[in-house]
């Protein structure tokens, strides 16, 4: 009969996976569920203190806060939209007044200066959500009485519902595209048909725990999520696991090979790993946990669901991942088998200095492993010509990089908002064709009621302003007295050129510069440009508080990892150049390839945030490893060898990260595009280049000294 301790050892393995298995059954729905919390109003994610979230405060007051426009839009099919077809149009609007989901009174119809077309706006509640297509089905409906033209729906409601299309969905698409195309190359690169499996289950299993967290979350107010939340979460944490999945599985096989049990192998192959991995995720996490010193509430949003999702990833790799692989053995890894592990024959100077010292544990030696010749080779390559090495990469990551201030963050104009055209896109070319860019989607002045006449005419005045008119009490802007609430008047100021451009941004500074010299007036400006603008103003500011401090995190977190401070160093100016190449090398692929004009605001901080906290995994990976090299066989061999043990894993490791974020590009919205381009792009920039041939080849050239001032800088 087996022993007491043979039965009691299997008895941890076999429940921490019935406890999984349990957990994933409960909380698979929950990935479903995380939509019914999210949320697409974009005006709820407005920096805190900025003036265009000021007056959104002050439009409570005319119970405007929550709607937002759909501007509907009549063009003539053949020739012109005269008195007949104005007066469908007005009854048609009117006729929407106090339906479900229209809160005001519409205004009446304006006919374009060519009498070709008709717009009119109808205020739409906010807080639709799911059942907004069905409103706006109505207005339309209603619109398609006037006789002899084409209706269309643009503005700030037409758009939420794009969006809320765009992510239908989301969360089933996303997820198995994001998983098929793991699996895929886990199977190609391990041959292994067990292993993949185990993999994918166990970033399955954390992203069903990270999902069910958030929607807790969600649930009581505590965090925010959207859809671009919501599809981040998904790809970050079935790469994040994957990652660390495939460190500790390339461990264990190495241990397996050399111990031959898989208990015994699985301890050695647990303690050695979990150092790189709980930093790696401490890097990931704190970065994105930097994102709540942001003013923009979407940022602070990301921050603690992201590492919400880190967290759970990291969870899955130390319990789940151990259990089942223990339970398989050698099987994990069929058909291919573990081989015994490679020792590398005297490269240079102290290479067999001390090789016993880690031999008996069985982690001094590196382990044949995918791709261990090719690592083989380029580790003898950075071991002969180190400075030819970094010399040349160097040269070229700063080539790249010269091209990143050409990368426009400006914002995206409407018309690249989605990648493919959407109907109110289209609606709003139609819109700028037969009328003024901003028609529908003025600018929103607040002053004080006694100086509305001098505020209008000051808006009036100003350059790029096409007309300013108050708002009155029968809701329709210029007809009647002015609405005042609580000593305050609503002032709509209609832009000539397009809400979203450049042109009506800095028309915007212009218009505060000018009613804000009204004494006494206490006038703010707000309205979907100046939100904006003020949105690119915060995330510049942002961008210029939080660098530093995700750097400054990285920097602690390796020289604590490493017991060193120039070799961390050297890792964050590496990974900081390598963003800036990356950012290059966008700038380059958005204008001439995909014909980007411009970028999200919020786009060079969450690449700077995902592709450094990232980026600078991979090199924790080979760096704890060639450090624990070094402590067997010497600074020069320690970096042959942990290249050589760790290129194969990190590899794909970076290739499966990449290919991950790659995903995103299924959800068709411009944003998604260019970070799943970025952190794509970077990552395997990281991988090949920096990791694999930069940051050797400096360690290699610097010797000993790299580990200043740990002990390990008298090791040759």
């Amino acid at each position: 009969m087996p022993s007491a301790h043979r039965v009691t050892r299997w008895i941890t393995p076999v429940v921490l996976l019935l406890v999984w298995l349990l957990l994933g059954g409960l909380l698979g729905p929950y990935a479903g569920k995380l939509g019914d919390v999210a949320t697409n109003d974009q005006s709820a994610f407005l920096p805190r203190s900025a003036e265009s979230t000021q007056v959104v405060d002050a439009q409570k007051h005319f119970q405007q806060a929550d709607t937002v426009p759909a501007v509907v839009v009549w063009t003539a099919r053949e020739g012109t939209l005269g008195a007949p077809q104005r007066a469908e149009a007005d009854r048609a609007l009117a006729s929407l007044e106090g339906r479900f989901g229209i809160a005001g009174r519409p205004s009446p119809a304006v006919p374009s200066k060519d009498r070709t077309a008709l717009q009119g706006a109808v205020p739409v509640r906010a807080d639709l959500d799911e059942r907004l297509p069905d409103v706006l089905g109505d207005v339309r409906d209603a619109a398609g009485r006037v006789h002899g033209a084409k209706v269309q729906l643009a503005g700030p409601a037409a758009t939420q519902a794009d969006l809320s299309d765009a992510f239908a969905g989301i969360d089933g698409i996303l997820l198995v595209v994001a998983l098929v195309v793991v699996l895929l190359i886990l199977l190609l690169v391990y041959r292994s048909v067990v292993l993949p499996v185990v993999i994918i289950l166990g970033a399955v299993f954390a992203l069903s725990l990270a999902c069910a967290v958030v929607y807790e979350l969600a649930l009581d107010g505590a965090v925010r999520v959207d859809g671009q939340v919501q599809g981040i979460l998904s790809i970050l944490v079935i790469g994040a696991s994957t990652d660390y999945a495939l460190l500790l599985a390339a461990r264990y096989r190495e241990e397996l090979a050399v111990r031959g049990d898989r208990f015994g192998a699985m301890r050695p192959a647990l303690r050695r790993s979990a150092g790189a991995v709980s930093a790696s995720a401490a890097t990931v996490a704190l970065g994105l946990l930097a994102l709540l010193l942001s003013d923009l509430t979407n940022n602070r949003a990301l921050g603690p669901v992201g590492a919400i999702g880190i967290v759970c990833a990291v969870v899955s790799t130390f319990t789940f991942l151990p259990a089942a692989l223990v339970l398989l053995g050698r099987a994990a890894y069929w058909p291919a088998r573990p081989k015994p592990p490679v020792e590398h024959g005297s490269s240079g100077e102290n290479e067999g200095a001390g090789a016993d010292a880690g031999a008996g544990d069985g982690g001094a030696a590196a382990a044949a492993g995918p791709g261990a010749g090719l690592w083989g080779r380029v580790a003898a390559l950075v071991d002969r010509a180190p400075r030819r090495i970094w010399a040349v990469t160097l040269a070229a990551l700063i080539a790249c990089a010269a091209f990143a201030p050409r990368l426009d963050s400006h914002g995206v104009p409407t018309d690249e908002l989605f990648v493919k055209d959407v109907p109110s896109v289209a609606a709003q070319r139609t819109l700028d064709r037969h009328f003024p860019g901003g028609s529908g989607n003025p600018a929103v002045i607040v002053a004080d009621a006694d100086k509305a006449r001098a505020v209008t005419e000051a808006a009036s005045r100003t350059d790029g302003v096409d007309r300013a008119v108050p708002l009155t009490r029968t809701g329709r802007p210029g007809q009647g007295p002015p609405l005042v609430e609580d000593g305050r008047v609503l002032i709509d100021a209609t832009l000539a050129a397009g809400a979203a451009s450049d042109e009506a941004k800095r028309t915007v500074e212009r218009l505060r510069t000018s009613v804000h010299a009204v004494p006494g007036a206490h006038a703010l400006v707000g309205g979907y440009t100046a939100q904006q603008r003020d949105i690119q103003t915060t995330a510049e500011d942002d961008r210029k508080l939080i660098v530093p401090v995700v750097l400054a995190i990285i920097l602690v977190i390796l020289a604590a990892l490493l017991r060193a401070l120039v070799i961390p160093v050297l890792l964050v100016a590496t990974v900081a150049l390598t963003f800036l190449a990356t950012l290059g090398v966008s700038a380059l692929v958005f204008g001439h390839l995909l014909g980007f004009d411009g970028t999200d605001a919020s786009v060079p901080l969450y690449g700077f945030v995902f592709l450094v906290a990232l980026g600078v995994d991979y090199n924790i990976f080979l760096l704890t490893r060639v450090r624990e090299e070094t402590v067997a066989h010497g600074t020069r061999a320690g970096i042959r060898r942990g290249l050589t043990a760790t290129g194969g894993v990190i590899t794909s490791a970076g290739v499966v990260l990449a290919a991950t974020f790659a995903a995103l590009v299924v959800i068709p919205l411009s944003f998604l595009v260019q970070i799943a381009f970025i952190v794509a792009f970077g990552v395997l920039l990281d991988t090949l280049v920096v990791r694999s041939l930069l940051v050797p080849a400096l360690a290699r050239d610097i010797g000993p000294a790299v580990w200043w001032p740990g002990a390990l800088r008298r090791r040759g």
